[in-house]
């Protein structure tokens, strides 16, 4: 596991979408709609407990000012981010 320090990645957005970034790879993406709704997230594997799909799902919550919840299906991994958030 890789550890990422306070302002080792840069944050994209683009509509409907919030990418963290460093100058070698994506770190992890959310995508989301309007309404708050999860699409899709994803942590690199190299970068995972470390908080940083909470972080993008904080950006999803202050951009839609909304609730956030999962659309369906959801994987195994994001139901244990579910419960956790």
């Amino acid at each position: 596991m890789l550890k990422t320090e306070k302002n080792d990645y840069i944050t994209k957005k683009s509509d409907g979408v919030f990418t963290f970034k460093n100058q070698n790879t994506t770190i992890g993406f959310v995508r989301f709609n309007k309404e708050g709704e999860i699409e899709y997230i994803f942590v690199n594997p190299l970068y995972r407990k470390q908080g940083i799909a909470k972080k993008l799902l904080k950006l999803v919550k202050d951009q839609t000012k909304k609730t956030i919840t999962f659309q369906e299906p959801i994987s195994p991994l994001g139901l244990k981010l579910l419960k956790s958030i």
